[in-house]
């Protein structure tokens, strides 16, 4: 079943295309990724998605709803993850949820049958009266988490929900966006981090300058565009190593400062042929998402 379908959706800012022609579709259960560098378009996308931005063209069909014109209907069935904590420093971690859920017209009785289980769920048990100047990071991130399941949506829109975090605390995000996935909710994640998206992601999209690189799963986007293996190699004169045996090895191959990005199918002669360089130090292995957008994205800074 759909639960998220975007057709030739447009906007465009001054004059500037922003958002070119995107198509998307949900569908219930799964993960989904945006991808795409700063300037992208995956804000400006998002925002029509929920109906926040009038798009200059297309049509969005939001859980059944016509967007923007039914996006209220459409969005009293979505939580919302934002990319920056929006709660609320006066009140405290249960006081967070119960006025969250006001929004939603969820009576008392409601909201003291849910939240033992949300808090629960973002183990804060023992932090229900806690403000949130005293909660760390990761534990933010957690009810936010929360708070947006608060009116048990069927989809969740997540934007970026990780940036910020220690390894420890992405950990336990990732386990507690699993669960949900377990539990029939659709997702649709955007993330900077690429190991993020090639461990939850279904089917993902890369964007940018707002039009699609490429849609598929993780694995197939891989497989389809990147050569098999990686050697990344630095080192003091890695740029004459490069030009005399890197290219010449490669299939495919590239230089940014100081380490050298060698893409193969049959990594053995390059590494090999390194073991005669022993000033050079070397990485061997497996194309990953990350090799993926850059090659689609490039390498150039992003402001």
């Amino acid at each position: 079943m759909t639960v998220l379908a975007a057709r030739g959706i447009r906007k465009s800012y001054g004059g500037r295309e922003v958002v070119a022609g995107l198509d998307l579709v949900l569908a219930r259960g799964e993960c989904y990724g945006l991808l795409g560098p700063n300037g992208a378009g995956k804000t400006t996308t998002l925002r029509m998605l929920l109906g926040l931005t009038h798009p200059d063209a297309g049509t969005i069909d939001l859980l059944g709803h016509p967007v923007p014109q039914a996006a209220r209907e459409g969005r009293i069935r979505v939580g919302v993850v934002p990319q920056v904590d929006n709660l609320d420093p006066d009140f405290t971690v249960r006081e967070n949820l119960v006025v969250y859920g006001r929004y939603f017209g969820l009576r008392e009785r409601e909201m003291e049958a849910r939240i033992p289980k949300l808090l629960e769920f973002a183990t804060l048990e023992s932090r229900a009266t806690s403000r949130i100047q005293e909660l760390s990071g990761g534990m933010k991130r957690r009810l936010v988490l929360a708070r947006a399941l608060v009116n048990d949506p069927e989809l969740i829109f997540l934007d970026e929900p990780t940036t910020g975090l220690d390894p420890q605390a992405r950990h336990q995000m990732w386990e507690r966006l699993r669960l949900l996935l377990r539990q029939g909710k659709t997702i649709l994640l955007t993330t900077h981090f690429m190991d993020e998206a090639e461990r939850l992601c279904d089917r993902l999209m890369i964007i940018d300058h707002g039009r699609s690189l490429a849609e598929g799963t993780p694995a197939a986007l891989i497989a389809a565009h990147i050569e098999p293996e990686v050697v990344e190699v630095y080192g003091e004169g890695v740029e004459a190593w490069f030009a005399a045996h890197g290219r010449p090895l490669s299939e495919r191959a590239e230089i940014h400062g100081e380490t050298a990005f060698c893409y193969l199918r049959d990594p053995a002669p390059m590494v090999e042929n390194l073991r005669g360089f022993p000033h050079l130090r070397f990485l061997h292995r497996r194309a990953n998402l990350e090799d993926l957008f850059l090659k689609l994205t490039g390498r150039e800074m992003r402001e």
